[in-house]
């Protein structure tokens, strides 16, 4: 199992230098990065695929990956793409009739 490789593939939200994470979060990420080093221990999605975490940039809603390890093509996401792109879609339609 490559546990660095698994913690660069989880990426945590950004955060600026003035607010730094509390111990809550700093708990909370860790916790995230051994569930999914457990679960990609267990090759529960195959040996040949890995669990990812990620935020979507637009949206900043988190995104469960199934990946494939050689080639890097996601297999399964959760959300899917078209519903981040609609939701992120949608919330730009809203601001733009907040202007109103």
């Amino acid at each position: 199992m490559e546990i660095g490789r698994i913690e660069a593939i989880v990426e945590l939200p950004a955060v600026s230098a003035a607010a730094p994470l509390t111990p809550q979060q700093r708990t909370e990420q860790r916790q995230l990065v051994q569930a999914v080093q457990a679960v990609n221990g267990a090759q529960i999605f195959g040996e040949g695929t890995e669990l990812t975490f990620a935020f979507d940039r637009y949206t900043k809603g988190p995104v469960m990956r199934i990946v494939d390890k050689e080639t890097k093509e996601v297999i399964r996401q959760v959300p899917p793409e078209y519903v981040l792109r609609l939701a992120e879609e949608l919330d730009g339609q809203t601001a733009a009739g907040a202007d109103y």
